[in-house]
């Protein structure tokens, strides 16, 4: 089967939001449209067929989707041809009731079959009307599909789908389903072909990516994974995203601590420094382990930068709650926090509970976290003036980079850095040395060195082939003020 007309080929166009996983597997939706014969519609040209792949963890959500395809319905009508898909968690969710209130899309498809997409569109264009496929359990691992990877330099490597917590808030596990873990074996062979690629970073992915090895009974395994990182030449920097605080095991920090290429830097979401919501939360540890945590992670690495996760106003919050999560985050000393007003998720046990809070409510202790965090991230970030960093150059980090004339990229610790200009290549790595301190990224304006990469390499060659639309929109929420209506939040 091959996406192609008697005009010329079809085009082709993914939008996403959410969280890391989702980009993840937007990467692979890529692959296996290209597979299947379609290349992506250059920048500024409609696509022939638009695929949304989406998120349903804040009721944003919904109506981001619903408009968006709102938008896109006159252009069907007067193009009937093109196609329009909608995958992801939200698919998952709401799976028949997406035609029903849009019945212009011509395929549903849910987290568990993203695999199926390019037969669907074909069915739906032979049979004239609309596919909808939602599947029960996962039917091949997403990282064994096709990919069309964003970035030459760096890459995600999903080791586990699925979740087998029951956060009252969060609605991933009934829409990804238990959990499910990739054997080493795959998981590094598939690091390796990326480091053959160019690849000099990799992301470890998981809903609760340290829980990895529950299925085949190895607690231990997620460490050994690290570990096994460490022994893969030409690979510079392991990341991994997000860990559970009551999973987290010392044998996982001595693994970051031991291994030269795992980063020191650690995202682990707190959701709330009261051990009352806490408990209300179902999650299972209280703000003293999760400090516990920080500090033998600071024990071990001096250097390592935390981030995190807080929800502001979850029913029952009372003031005393929310002054224990300032708490906790003057404690934690966060590098920088991803904050959330708690907004009600239909299908969540948290939505149907007493006490919800008034949105005024919420959005002035909002602004109280914002406030104390940001003062602490600018304290965080003003120690690292006169230290000298390796800087991944990277494509994109830097918003004002062609008004500024400036490269930006991360350090090991993932800090943003806007560097002086030099002749760099995205995937290169430039030693510098920090100048200035912003609350939320570092100025270096003094050049040490580049280093030329295979990386840069990669980069390079991908600039002599066709260049579409960048296609990923995270959807992340904003580091600083609070917005006037918050946005999604990412799976944690």
């Amino acid at each position: 089967m091959t996406a192609t007309t008697q005009e010329s080929t079809r085009t082709y166009e993914v939008r996403t939001y959410g969280c890391q996983m989702n980009v993840h597997d937007s990467e692979r939706l890529s692959g296996l449209l290209e597979d299947a014969g379609y290349v992506r519609a250059p920048e500024g040209q409609p696509a022939d067929v638009v695929v949304f792949n989406t998120c349903a963890v804040r009721e944003n959500a919904d109506n981001r989707l619903y408009g968006n395809l709102g938008h896109l319905r006159p252009r069907k009508i007067s193009d009937p041809g093109m196609q329009i898909a909608v995958g992801g968690c939200l698919a998952q969710k709401d799976q028949g009731e997406i035609v029903r209130r849009a019945p212009w899309v011509d395929v549903v498809f849910g987290t568990h079959n993203i695999g199926s997409l390019p037969v669907l569109l074909e069915r739906a264009r032979i049979a004239e009307e609309a596919q909808v496929e939602i599947k029960d359990s996962l039917e091949t691992f997403p990282s064994t599909l096709p990919t069309k990877r964003e970035s030459a330099y760096a890459a995600w490597v999903a080791i586990s789908v699925g979740c087998n917590n029951t956060c009252t808030f969060c609605i991933v596990p009934a829409l990804r389903g238990k959990e499910k873990d990739r054997r080493p074996g795959d998981i590094l062979n598939e690091i390796r072909t990326l480091v053959d690629q160019g690849v000099l970073e990799i992301t470890l992915l998981g809903q609760n990516v340290n829980t990895y090895g529950v299925e085949f009974g190895d607690r231990l395994a997620f460490g050994k994974l690290l570990r096994s990182c460490g022994s893969v030449d030409g690979l510079e920097r392991v990341r991994f995203t997000s860990p559970h605080p009551a999973a987290f095991t010392d044998d996982v920090i001595a693994a970051m601590a031991e291994t030269p290429n795992v980063m020191h830097q650690l995202h682990m979401p707190l959701q709330s420094g009261s051990d009352r919501v806490l408990k209300a939360m179902r999650r299972s540890y209280r703000a003293d382990r999760y400090l516990g945590i920080i500090d033998r992670v600071r024990a071990a690495m001096p250097d390592a930068a935390i981030s995190t996760d807080i929800i502001v106003g979850f029913p029952g919050e009372t003031e005393e709650d929310f002054q224990g999560t300032l708490d906790v985050v003057r404690a934690a000393r966060f590098a920088n926090a991803f904050t959330f007003q708690y907004s009600i998720r239909p299908g969540t046990p948290a939505a149907t509970m007493p006490d919800q809070i008034p949105k005024a409510v919420v959005q002035e202790r909002y602004e109280r976290l914002v406030a104390v965090q940001e003062e602490i991230a600018w304290a965080e970030n003003k120690a690292q003036v006169g230290k000298v960093l390796e800087v991944l150059i990277a494509e994109g980090e830097g918003r004002k980079d062609g008004a500024t004339h400036r490269l930006s990229g991360r350090a090991p610790d993932n800090r943003l850095v806007h560097l002086t200009p030099a002749d760099a290549r995205p995937g290169d790595m430039a030693t510098v040395e920090v100048t200035y301190a912003a609350p939320h990224h570092l100025v270096a304006d003094k050049l040490h060195s580049v280093r030329r990469t295979r990386a840069g390499d990669a980069w390079e060659s991908r600039q002599s082939q066709p260049s579409g639309p960048a296609s990923v929109n995270l959807g992340m929420p904003t580091i600083g003020r609070p917005p006037t209506t918050p946005e999604p939040l990412a799976c944690s």
